[in-house]
């Protein structure tokens, strides 16, 4: 089960940089954001977890705020993981010793 944690924590991790990479971008590159290659390439690898929230979300939330609320939904998660894996490793301590 810890591995698993691990494993899925990592994910998280990964896709939580590469939306505020691509949060940094978007303030920077301004509107020739579409013709940089690194914005492109996050834009492929968060795209899964921004049509998740678009779904999740209501209609009434424009699709300019489902980058901050997918941030935000990958952060709580990722702090979900994390106190669930300190629980699991204090818990296999416990019993180890």
């Amino acid at each position: 089960m810890l591995n698993i944690v691990i494993i899925l924590k990592a994910l998280t991790e990964i896709a939580g940089l590469a939306l505020l990479g691509q949060g940094i971008l978007f303030v920077l590159a301004g509107a020739n954001r579409e013709q940089n290659l690194f914005y492109k390439v996050l834009r492929t690898v968060t795209s899964p977890i921004m049509r998740a929230v678009r779904f999740i979300t209501p209609r009434f939330v424009p699709d300019r705020h489902v980058g901050i609320a997918a941030f935000f939904l990958v952060a709580g998660l990722w702090l979900a993981l994390t106190m669930l894996k300190i629980q699991l490793v204090l818990e296999a301590r416990r019993l180890a010793g």
